[in-house]
């Protein structure tokens, strides 16, 4: 099969090669998925468990990608939920990654069914950056109707999500980006947004969430916006900023069949919109993670027509 494989960390995504490698076997709860679309996080290859197994066992040549879309070819012994044809979308492991390729085996609990009516493309687009949004929101966040949230990002993959989910919530939202981002994050329903490189991201005032993509000095930054007992959540990383008398919150998500139910759901009924920034096909795939120019929104692989 077509795999895009990664060997040198240091070389990041122009590192990435397109070469042929052996279809996988689904190992016991496994499933294999025949991919159709899939996506990719550039800060998977800073992840240690891109490059080494849980027992720091060097792995490459790596095959990256989490987020997929695609029809379930073979079952491994003791699988159950899914069955063979079936259409699914959702996440691998990240010590397994492996979507960048015509197949990937993936347990079968970290996969949801996708309904027929919702492409492959949108699928890979909405796994990662809606369980991202959702569990950092309710889970992490425990976000309550009629509270104001600062979204970094807005106009991003995980941006455009947080803010269309807060605002079905009942949340005011706070938008911030850059100058170009402000009609994008607008429209995907912030009512408000912060230039970060032009305005002072200081004169938002108290809102009771902020909800980091970025980290560094603006999440440092970000504490300090935060109403006393309010709450900061990051994907960014482990931070010390942190709000008066409230609360600093590093996640990571990890797939959920019930979350990603919700999220299909809300995108077949037009409450969510994906942010598809680009489409690539396989071949392409080297290209499209190393363009020329700035994309706002995802780039999908769609890997088979």
């Amino acid at each position: 099969m077509k795999a895009i494989v990664v060997t040198d960390q240091a070389a990041g995504t122009a590192g990435m090669t397109l070469v042929e490698r052996p279809e996988p076997q689904a190992a016991i709860n496994d499933v294999v998925v025949q991919v159709h679309a899939s996506g990719f996080t550039s800060g998977e290859l800073t992840w240690p468990s891109t490059w080494t197994d849980r027992l720091d066992r060097d792995r490459t040549p790596s095959i990256p990608g989490q987020e997929l879309a695609g029809v379930v070819t073979a079952l491994g012994y003791g699988t159950t939920g899914l069955s063979v044809g079936q259409r699914v979308f959702g996440l691998s492991d990240s010590y397994r990654g492996g979507t960048l390729a015509e197949y990937v085996a993936v347990e079968a609990r970290n996969l949801a069914p996708l309904p027929g009516d919702v492409d492959f493309t949108v699928g890979a687009s909405v796994a990662m950056p809606g369980l991202t949004a959702w569990q950092g929101l309710f889970d992490h966040g425990h976000f309550q109707a009629g509270q104001s949230v600062l979204v970094h990002g807005a106009a991003g993959a995980v941006g455009t999500m947080v803010t269309q989910l807060a605002r079905e919530f009942g949340a005011y939202v706070i938008g911030t980006g850059r100058a170009a981002d402000r009609q994008k994050a607008l429209d995907f329903g912030a009512q408000e947004f912060v230039d970060l490189d032009n305005d002072v991201l200081e004169d938002v005032g108290g809102v009771d969430l902020v909800f980091d993509v970025i980290g560094g000095d603006i999440g440092k930054r970000s504490a300090g916006v935060i109403r006393a007992g309010g709450t900061l959540v990051t994907i960014a990383g482990p931070t010390e900023a942190r709000p008066a008398d409230g609360l600093t919150i590093d996640f990571v998500l990890v797939s959920d069949r019930a979350q990603l139910g919700e999220i299909v759901q809300r995108v077949r009924d037009g409450r969510l919109r994906t942010n598809i920034g680009n489409i690539a096909t396989l071949d392409d795939a080297v290209a499209a993670f190393n363009p020329t120019e700035r994309i706002s929104g995802k780039t999908i692989i769609r890997v088979r027509p």
